[in-house]
């Protein structure tokens, strides 16, 4: 749902029990409200009750996939730190840039256990 930027943008989150859970990024006119793609997916995995997740993929038509935001990255640090991210270009999804969670946010903040 991007009608307002036009930039479509798809995730999906494999769990350890196997469940693909998939989203869909969802624009506002009020630009603060958009939710990001790879945050509708772990949202709705969470709700889901899932809690361990192997990996996500993000992909859009974008030369070099889309990368994932500072708030993706800061919530897949909280709830999906060992994951591997792979992204892609809709256009050539034979190309896919690999990544884990740790590496695109290293030193994620985190509350004092």
């Amino acid at each position: 749902m991007s009608p307002y930027s036009k930039f479509k943008v798809g995730a999906a989150l494999l769990t350890k029990s196997g469940k693909i859970i998939g989203g869909a990024n969802v624009e506002s006119a009020s630009y603060g409200l958009t939710c990001c793609a790879e945050r509708i997916a772990l949202f709705k995995a969470l709700t889901e009750g899932e809690r361990e997740f192997i990996a996500v993929a993000v992909v859009a038509r974008w030369d070099g996939g889309p990368m994932p935001c500072g708030a993706c990255r800061q919530l897949l640090a909280e709830y999906a730190p060992d994951a591997k991210v792979f992204v892609a270009d809709t256009v050539n999804v034979g190309v896919v840039k690999r990544f884990t969670v740790k590496k695109l946010l290293p030193r994620a903040f985190r509350l004092a256990p």
